[in-house]
């Protein structure tokens, strides 16, 4: 069983940056596909960014150019979010793949508002 944990939420202008991490219980290379999820309030959650092993990257069109996904060389995931708007707003929640078992974490809030 994967457990993940998010980290970096929390309240920032519009315009501004955070780092959001996931720290996983097993190295992050044993996984195929990393990736960040978000759910806005009264909205389905949605595809952010995503990584493969091999680490190419794809991203949402709403934050492309403005956040990055990498991972390090451990257990960890991250997302750099620059330039942050109000409409990134919402609950962010890491998920990977090991095979084809999907596991998520608990989520970590975002807000963005002036």
């Amino acid at each position: 069983q994967v457990q993940l944990v998010e980290s970096g939420g929390g309240f920032v202008q519009p315009g501004g940056s955070l780092r959001l991490s996931c720290a996983a219980t097993e190295s992050i290379f044993s996984f195929k596909v990393m990736a960040w999820h978000r759910q806005a309030p009264g909205k389905q959650r949605e595809l952010v960014a995503k990584m493969s092993a091999g680490g190419s990257t794809d991203y949402a069109d709403s934050v492309k150019g403005r956040f990055t996904i990498s991972r390090d060389r451990s257990k960890n995931m991250y997302l750099q979010m620059n330039s942050l708007e109000p409409e990134d707003t919402g609950v962010y929640f890491c998920n990977v793949y090991r095979g084809s078992v999907g596991y998520w974490g608990q989520g970590t809030q975002v807000t963005v508002s002036s």
